[in-house]
């Protein structure tokens, strides 16, 4: 007997009511069993006895009760899971309630961690049966019908899978990425609610803006009046409003990237909103404010100042790792998938993304820190031989001017840092230190680790602060060595001082001198000393003089005058009456003193007016080459026959035979050249009577109509195309001769004026 699938299955049984046996479908909600399951809570913060206890029996309520679900047979599980409504209570309970990795409210005595780590695991392995339409040849949905089970039933939606993402992401992502895989491939209407639930993450990024008093571009669209909303300092506001914003925006960061590490896919989803654009404006805006705030802010407790700046510190990384998963899903990913040819989009893509997020400085440092923008600029330069360079050089450039404007130097590699650490380790370990010193300096280095190019570039006053702190405790020590230190420990006054006494400096800062002073910044000259003008030094440079004539400076037309007596003031020609006075004496004859020094001896030879005929004999202009006379001009050289090859090249022939018929073609216009418009069909009869016979000389038919060929369209024969290419191959053999000859012939048809 061929098994059926489950939703088209019947079962017998007896009705316990009258005894009657009936047939009812295999799922029917008279087939679910009467249990009720309790709503799950989060383990208590506090130590109370009463609260511990009543935690402890409800946790073991819900995974007694998950297990005896996960026991049930194919047909009874299903029919529990849709009709029994306190079963999706208590799921939906634990997925927004259980702590998250990074939640300090974790149980730590061991009962409440066993029983915890116990419900942890059977709610995931009852969402995982639940996402599985087959689990043997007898058991099983048809993929259709799967689909609108759980999509009609509400058993999964767009929250559940972000929740199972951000719990279970970390240690089960393969079969997180089959199991969230097969639910968007048996329903694709979840693909619908994902796309209808991006603006409502978009909506918490604007939330927290305007929290701030902050407002993004495409926030709103309704104009508002300016100085309507002013501006919120968030000092403020109060501690708990902050670490609330702090910790709502660690969630959402987390959850999302979860969500997107295990299903990539989604990735498109989110673009269609614009996505990646909103989310670094986001980042641009927010984390400024955050970060000044933290650090300014005088919080009572210093240890929630550390968790709120290490919550931030995650949260930016998470961003920064968002946006990378979009951009390798979107674009790089499918450029190393694709061949050559299909791979022009996605390079644009790539593109258009980077060059619209210039404008956002830190945001484009940060990523670039973690995901270097070169090394994918590189990748397609190797995948798209057609790769604008200008473009690409040009969004390079612009990376390397955000680091320089956001005054931050690239820091080392990944590697590098491993390796410090791996060294401070070995270190700690040599000089016998505790566990709990070893432990609490890998937390800093992760810390370090998770602030990347996210930390805080600290200049001018505040700076100036942080070494004045150093140096009230270890005076000895020179500025320049402080500030060494406090770049390597990211700014952080404590850390220095406690590496500095318990002699456990990084490799990089042992080797420099302790007593090493700070550099002085040359101040760069004002531009007025280094000012270029044509008008330096005049009268009316301020510059170069303290007073100037202001009665020789006015606005508009000179007072007192007007254009009559402007036009009658001569007093520019007396001033150069002088200078042509000069030039008006003219005299025949310069009369020369004989007493004059040397005056008989320069004029002693009188001028001559004798013909001089040195050059009579020279025939000047007789020789010309474009002498008509043919007994004087001269022959073009020729090779003789006895110097020649035994083949006669046959290009000279041909360009001999030209030549003749050139200079035939130009006696031929000569005698013609006093005509202004001669008849266009005797000249087309002549021209095509000399391009015969010069065709006839060569042994060549010329035949027109096989190079005009068949009318566009009806297909052209092999003879008309091989005449086309002979044609086109041999139309250059008299390109750019006969210059002269040819513009005479266009003179006479009347095309040039004459």
């Amino acid at each position: 007997m061929v098994p059926l699938p489950l939703e088209e299955a019947q079962v017998t049984e007896k009705d316990p009511d009258t005894g009657k046996i009936h047939t009812l479908p295999s799922l029917h909600p008279k087939r679910r069993e009467d249990r009720c399951f309790v709503t799950y809570k989060p383990p208590p913060q506090s130590d109370d006895p009463a609260l511990e206890e009543e935690f402890l029996d409800r946790a073991n309520f819900i995974a007694d009760d998950l297990d005896w679900l996960l026991s049930l047979p194919h047909d009874k599980f299903w029919c529990q899971i849709i009709f029994d409504e306190t079963l999706h209570n208590c799921l939906e309970s634990y997925l927004r309630f259980s702590p998250r990795n990074f939640d300090e409210r974790s149980p730590s005595k061991p009962a409440m961690m066993d029983v915890q780590n116990r419900i942890h695991h059977s709610v995931f392995l009852t969402f995982l049966r639940m996402s599985t339409y087959k689990e043997s040849k007898d058991n099983f949905f048809t993929p259709s019908a799967f689909g609108e089970i759980i999509y009609n039933n509400f058993l999964f939606d767009v929250p559940k899978i972000l929740d199972l993402c951000v719990l279970y992401g970390k240690g089960n992502s393969l079969l997180l990425q089959k199991m969230i895989g097969n639910i968007f491939t048996q329903q694709p209407s979840y693909y619908n609610d994902l796309n209808e639930t991006v603006p409502t993450i978009l909506q918490v990024l604007d939330t927290i803006l305007n929290k701030f008093g902050l407002c993004t571009e495409n926030a709103t669209e309704v104009p508002q009046k300016l100085g309507s909303r002013p501006r919120i300092s968030l000092n403020s506001i109060s501690e708990q409003e902050l670490q609330d914003m702090l910790f709502y925006l660690c969630d959402t960061s987390t959850t999302l990237f979860a969500f997107l590490d295990v299903f990539p896919n989604a990735s498109n989803t989110l673009q269609k909103h614009d996505f990646l654009l909103r989310l670094a404006s986001f980042y641009e805006l927010a984390v400024p404010e955050l970060e000044n705030t933290l650090k300014k802010r005088k919080f009572e407790d210093k240890s929630l100042q550390h968790d709120l700046w290490k919550r931030l510190s995650h949260s930016k990384k998470k961003i920064i790792e968002i946006s990378h998963i979009i951009i390798n899903y979107t674009c790089l990913q499918p450029i190393l998938e694709n061949s050559s040819e299909k791979i022009q989009t996605f390079v644009e893509d790539f593109l258009q993304t980077f060059t619209a997020l210039l404008h956002e400085k830190r945001f484009l440092v940060n990523y670039d820190e973690l995901f270097p923008i070169v090394e994918d600029i590189s990748l397609l330069q190797q995948a798209s031989p057609v790769l604008d360079e200008t473009r690409t050089s040009y969004i390079i450039h612009a990376v390397e001017s955000a680091w320089q404007m956001v005054g931050k130097r690239k820091a080392s590699a990944l590697p590098a840092k491993t390796k410090q650490y791996t060294q401070s380790v070995n270190k700690a370990e040599a000089n016998k230190q505790t566990e709990a010193a070893v432990q609490e300096q890998y937390q800093t280095e992760v810390d370090n680790e998770c602030l990347g190019a996210t930390a805080a570039c600290v200049t001018g006053v505040e700076l100036d602060s942080l070494i004045s702190q150093v140096k009230d405790l270890l005076p000895e020590l020179g500025e320049g060595f402080i500030l060494a230190c406090l770049e390597e420990y990211n700014y952080s006054t404590e850390q220095v001082i406690n590496n500095i006494l318990e002699d456990r400096l990084a490799p990089s800062l042992q080797t420099l001198d302790w007593s090493l002073p700070r550099q002085v910044k040359e101040e760069k000259p004002s531009p007025l000393s280094r000012r270029c003008n044509v008008y330096d030094g005049d009268e009316f440079d301020v510059f170069s003089r303290d007073t100037v004539d202001t009665s020789r400076i006015w606005k508009g037309r000179k007072k007192g005058e007007d254009a009559k007596s402007l036009l009658n003031d001569k007093s520019h020609i007396s001033q150069l009456k002088g200078r042509y006075e000069q030039y008006s004496i003219v005299v025949e004859e310069v009369p020369v003193q004989p007493e004059e020094e040397g005056g008989s001896r320069f004029y002693r030879d009188d001028y001559e007016d004798e013909y001089d005929d040195t050059y009579d004999s020279n025939q000047v202009g007789a020789n010309d080459a474009d002498s008509d006379d043919e007994l004087i001009s001269r022959r073009p050289f020729t090779i003789p026959l006895v110097l020649r090859n035994g083949e006669r090249d046959v290009r000279q022939d041909e360009d001999e035979e030209e030549e003749e018929v050139d200079e035939q073609t130009k006696k031929e216009d000569g005698l013609r050249r006093d005509y202004f418009v001669q008849d266009p069909a005797v000249l087309r009869e002549r021209a095509e009577a000399r391009r015969a016979a010069q065709y006839a000389r060569k042994g060549h038919r010329f035949d027109n109509s096989s190079v005009v060929g068949n009318t566009k369209g009806q297909g052209q024969s092999k003879e008309t195309l091989l005449e086309r290419r002979r044609k086109e191959a041999n139309k250059s053999l008299r390109g750019n001769h006969n210059r002269r000859t040819m513009a005479d012939r266009k003179r006479n048809k009347g095309m040039i004026p004459s």
